[in-house]
């Protein structure tokens, strides 16, 4: 306005002013209800923020970890995704993709996440360490898949028991690992295993349709035609 004064442009100037001093007020009231656990109220405001400052990494780091409190992964996943693209060596934000994929139970996108923050730091230890873990249960899983296509089910069922004692800590692969053994039990005859072990992954997961399958396949080696 200083270099170049008109009546149109300091109305302008005016009213970007005014918009600044608002969402300066409302990233305030965003932090303040993110420091007091009102994600829910932290959301609201940082929609509001990022509806004008489309490009700032940050809110989007501050949206994301909200959006991991209130249980909303994937909507977290799509804010980090794009604080990775906005912000340059952003190894943080792929450590934190692959987190969420690892605990949804998604190894083989935790997996490619994960390599990309070693791509952009070799040493960053949380990844590396991230990384070993994820890649050992890959390749654990890789190989029980490959046994059970080779008909080999005493194998896969070995190489799923160690799935499970990899990760004891994330119970989606205790039970994807028991509805796997579930279906080589099935295969392999062993039809009174196999129904425990079924009915075992439809009390954690009623709409289950591979276990239904399975546990089908064992009540019909039993003769158990009306189960």
């Amino acid at each position: 306005l200083k270099s170049n004064p008109s009546n149109n442009e300091e109305k302008e100037a005016q009213t970007q002013l005014t918009k600044s001093d608002e969402l300066q007020r409302l990233h305030s009231q965003a932090l303040s209800a993110y420091q007091q656990e009102d994600y829910e109220a932290a959301i609201s405001l940082l929609d509001e923020i990022l509806a004008v400052c489309v490009w700032d990494a940050e809110l989007r780091e501050l949206r994301a970890e909200c959006y991991i409190k209130e249980g909303e992964p994937s909507k977290a996943i799509s804010d980090l995704k794009a604080a990775a693209k906005l912000k340059n060596d952003n190894t943080e934000a792929f450590y934190k993709i692959s987190r969420i994929y690892y605990q949804l139970g998604d190894h083989e996108l935790s997996l490619s996440e994960v390599r990309e923050c070693l791509k952009l730091d070799q040493d960053h230890k949380q990844c590396f360490s991230l990384y070993k873990q994820v890649k050992k249960l890959n390749k654990q899983i890789e190989s029980a898949e490959e046994f059970i296509r080779e008909g080999r089910y005493e194998d896969a069922i070995n190489k799923y028991d160690s799935v499970m004692k990899t990760e004891p800590e994330v119970p989606v692969y205790a039970t994807r690992a028991k509805e796997r053994i579930c279906h080589c039990l099935s295969k392999n005859q062993q039809a009174t295993e196999a129904i425990k072990l079924c009915t075992e992954v439809l009390q954690l997961e009623p709409a289950n349709v591979n276990a239904l399958k399975d546990r089908a396949e064992a009540y019909l080696l039993e003769d158990m035609y009306e189960e």
